[in-house]
C-alpha cells in the first residue's frame, strides 16, 4: 500500500470518529462558523468539531505545524479535502484569513509577522476582512485613493474602502493604500493590516439584491497605523495583492463545494418539478439541453482542476489557469442558477412566504447571489482582458 493510500485510509478512519453526524449534512448560512474574538457555534457540535479540527491542525492543513497548521503538503491536503467531502464533513472554519491573508503573510511577511498572525488566524481567533475596491477604484483597483501618509512611527490613513464583506462584523481589515501619490498607478502601492478598533474605523452596511447585507463600507479618518503592520516592501503592495488575488480566484472558481444552497441538484429538481415522458426523458426539450451542457462543462471544469493539480505536482504547473478558471467557474455558477430558476418557473419567485419552501427561496436568494461572483474577485470582462492579452498574447 502506497503511503497516500495508507493516509487516505488513516484520514477517513480519523473523520469517522471525530466528526459528529449532525456536521455531515449539508450545512445553512446562519450554521457557519466564522473566525473572530466573538464568533459563536450553532450548536455544541459544531464547536466540539472546530476544536477537534484546531488541535489537529486540519483548519489550514497545508500551514506550518508550528504556525498551528497541518504541516501537509499538497497531495496530503487534498486527500483531505476529498475525503471531508465524501463524508459530507462540513468546513469547520469560515475566514478571509485563511482563504487569502494567510498565504499573503507567509509569502510576504516577516517572521515577527508571521508569528503574531497566522496562529490566530488557524485557531480562528481573528476575523478578518479585505479593504481594496473604493467607490472610483473597483475593477481599475490601480486607481484606488486611500493615503497612508508616512508620520516616522507609523502611517496616518484616509479614504474608503467599499465591498468589504462583513467589514461590521470583523477584527482587522488587510488593505491596499497609496504611498506615493508621485509614483505611477501601480507602484506607489503598500499593503497594510488595520485593527478595526483603531480610532477613526467606521462601517456602513449595503444592502444587497439578494436581501442581506454583509457588503459594507469602511471608512479611515486619521487612523494610525503602526510600521509594523506592513506587509512586504513600502510601495511594493501591487505585488503582494497579486499574489493575495490568485488564492481569491481559485476560492472563486472552486466557489459552490461548501456553500448554502437548495439540497437539490439542478437535475433533481428537474425531475421533480418538469416530470418524466413515458420513455423517462425529461419533458422540456430545451431545459433537458440546458442541463446537458451544464454537465459536461462541470465536468469539464472538474477535470480541469485536476489537471491542474497534476501538473502542479509534477512542476509544470501554468500559472494562468487560476485566471482562466475564475473566469469559466463564475460565468457556469450564474448559468447553473439561470437553468435552476427556468426549472422551477413561478415556484422560485418566491422571497418571505410560507407557500414556498426552503429549497424554493434558497433558488431566488442563490440566482441573485449568483451575479457577483462574475464581479468579486475581478469581473468577467476584465478577465477576459488580461487573458487576452497574457495568455493569447493579442494586442491591446
Amino acid at each position: 500500500m502506497s503511503d497516500l493510500d495508507q493516509f487516505r485510509q488513516t484520514v477517513n478512519a480519523w473523520l469517522e470518529e471525530n466528526c459528529p453526524p449532525s456536521q455531515r449534512i449539508p450545512i445553512t448560512r446562519e450554521e457557519q462558523v466564522w473566525a473572530g474574538k466573538n464568533k459563536t457555534f450553532p450548536s455544541s457540535d459544531a464547536k466540539l468539531w472546530f476544536e477537534r479540527m484546531r488541535d489537529k491542525g486540519w483548519t489550514v492543513p497545508e500551514w506550518p505545524i508550528e504556525l498551528g497548521g497541518g504541516g501537509l503538503d499538497e497531495q496530503h491536503a487534498k486527500i483531505l479535502k476529498e475525503e471531508m467531502k465524501r463524508l459530507g464533513c462540513r468546513t469547520p472554519l469560515f475566514d478571509l484569513g485563511i482563504w487569502m491573508l494567510g498565504p499573503a503573510v507567509l509569502e510576504y511577511g516577516t517572521d515577527e509577522q508571521r508569528q503574531q498572525h497566522i496562529p490566530k488566524i488557524a485557531r480562528g481567533e481573528v476575523r478578518w476582512c479585505q479593504g481594496y475596491s473604493e467607490p472610483g477604484a473597483g475593477s481599475d483597483l490601480a486607481s484606488l485613493q486611500t493615503r497612508a501618509e508616512d508620520k516616522g512611527d507609523h502611517f496616518l490613513v484616509n479614504g474608503t474602502k467599499i465591498w468589504t464583506t462583513n467589514a461590521d462584523k470583523a477584527d482587522w481589515i488587510f488593505c491596499l493604500v497609496r504611498t506615493d501619490p508621485d509614483a505611477k498607478k501601480q507602484e506607489g502601492i503598500s499593503f497594510l493590516l488595520i485593527d478595526m478598533d483603531d480610532a477613526g474605523v467606521s462601517t456602513t452596511p449595503i444592502e444587497l439584491i439578494s436581501g442581506e447585507s454583509e457588503f459594507c463600507q469602511t471608512f479611515f479618518d486619521n487612523v494610525k497605523v503602526p510600521k509594523a503592520n506592513l506587509i512586504g516592501e513600502l510601495n511594493k503592495g501591487w505585488s503582494v495583492a497579486k499574489s493575495l488575488l490568485k488564492h481569491e480566484r481559485k476560492l472563486m472558481a472552486e466557489i459552490g463545494g461548501d456553500t448554502p444552497g437548495p439540497s437539490f441538484s439542478p437535475i433533481q429538481a428537474a425531475i421533480e418539478y418538469i416530470g418524466l415522458d413515458q420513455s423517462g426523458r425529461l419533458k422540456d426539450i430545451g431545459i433537458r439541453d440546458e442541463l446537458v451542457r451544464h454537465e459536461m462543462a462541470f465536468r469539464a471544469i472538474g477535470l480541469t482542476h485536476f489537471r491542474s493539480f497534476e501538473e502542479r505536482m509534477n512542476g509544470v504547473a501554468d500559472n494562468n489557469v487560476p485566471l482562466i478558471m475564475k473566469y469559466v467557474g463564475t460565468e457556469e455558477s450564474k448559468r447553473k442558477e439561470e437553468v435552476l430558476m427556468a426549472i422551477l418557473g413561478h415556484r422560485a419567485l418566491g422571497w418571505y412566504d410560507d407557500e414556498f419552501n426552503v429549497d424554493e427561496l434558497l433558488t431566488n436568494r442563490g440566482w441573485l447571489f449568483s451575479k457577483a461572483l462574475s464581479i468579486a474577485g475581478g469581473t468577467s470582462e476584465v478577465q477576459l482582458n488580461i487573458i487576452a492579452k497574457r495568455v493569447l498574447g493579442l494586442p491591446d
